[in-house]
C-alpha cells in the first residue's frame, strides 16, 4: 500500500493514535512516511493539530494539512461558518498522489467518520479514496455498539467499490469488559474484514520513544506489525 486512507466509525475513536502507530511501525521498517490531514477542525491557527500529534508520537514523518477550520464541526459546516473554501476530493487525491511519488507510505487521516461532508456537494473522504484508488482502514471503538457502526462503515465502502483491508481498535481498555472481549471475535464476522490491531488505551501518553518501540506490537503483519488477535482475546 503506497497510500492508505484512515477513517473511523465516528469522532474521538482513536484515528490519530492509530495513524501514529502505523507511521511508527513503517518508520521502524525503514520506510519513508508522509501524513496528510485534508481538513483539520476544532484547532486554532498556530496550535498543533492531528498531523503534529502523529509526528510527535511516530517521529520523522512529512506532514501536510490542506485546510484548517477553528470550530469542532464537520469540515463542510466548519468551512462555511469560517467563510473559507472547503476541501475538495480532487485536492486530497492530488496532494496524496504527489506525496506518494516521494514517500514509501502516505497516510491520509480523515475527520470524523467516512461519510462526513467535505463540501456543499456532499463529497466525502470516500470520494477522495475512490479518486486515489486507495484502500481505507477503519478505526473502531472496542465496546458495546461497535459492531453496528463498524459494519455500516465497511458496507458503505463495499457499496462504493472501495477496498477495506481491515479494522483497528483505536483504544483497547486496560480492563476490557465482556462486550469488548466478545467483539474481538465478532467484529471480523460482522464487518466482513479482519481485525488488524488494537492500540492500548493511554498509548498517546507514553513517551514517544516508548510509543515507537511498542507500536509494532499493536498492529497485525498486514500493517507491518506482530500483533495477533488470538493473543488479545486471551
Amino acid at each position: 500500500m503506497t497510500v492508505l486512507v484512515v477513517t473511523g466509525t465516528g469522532t474521538e475513536i482513536g484515528k490519530t493514535v492509530s495513524t501514529a502507530a502505523i507511521a511508527a511501525t513503517a518508520l521502524a521498517r525503514g520506510r519513508s512516511v508522509a501524513v496528510l490531514k485534508p481538513a483539520q477542525t476544532g484547532v486554532a491557527e498556530g496550535e498543533p493539530g492531528d498531523a503534529a500529534e502523529v509526528a510527535r508520537l511516530a517521529g520523522a514523518v512529512t506532514l501536510l494539512e490542506l485546510a484548517r477550520y477553528p470550530e469542532p464541526l464537520a469540515p463542510a459546516t466548519a468551512a462555511r461558518r469560517a467563510g473559507r473554501p472547503p476541501v475538495r476530493p480532487h485536492e486530497v487525491a492530488d496532494a496524496a498522489g504527489k506525496l506518494a511519488t516521494e514517500h514509501d507510505l502516505v497516510l491520509v487521516e480523515g475527520a470524523g467518520g467516512l461519510l462526513v461532508r467535505f463540501d456543499e456537494t456532499g463529497a466525502t473522504l470516500a470520494d477522495a479514496a475512490r479518486l486515489l484508488g486507495a484502500p481505507v482502514l477503519v478505526v473502531a471503538h472496542a465496546g458495546l455498539g461497535t459492531l453496528n457502526a463498524t459494519t455500516l462503515t465497511t458496507e458503505a465502502l463495499r457499496v462504493r467499490g472501495l477496498e477495506c483491508p481491515g479494522v483497528v481498535i483505536g483504544s483497547w481498555p486496560a480492563a476490557a469488559d465482556l462486550a469488548s472481549r466478545c467483539n474481538v471475535a465478532d467484529l471480523p464476522e460482522s464487518s466482513g474484514v479482519p481485525l488488524l490491531g488494537a492500540v492500548p488505551q493511554g498509548a498517546p501518553a507514553l513517551p514517544p520513544a516508548e510509543f515507537r518501540a511498542q507500536a509494532p506490537g499493536w498492529l497485525a503483519p498486514r500493517l507491518d506489525g506482530t500483533w495477533e488477535a488470538a493473543r488479545l482475546a486471551a
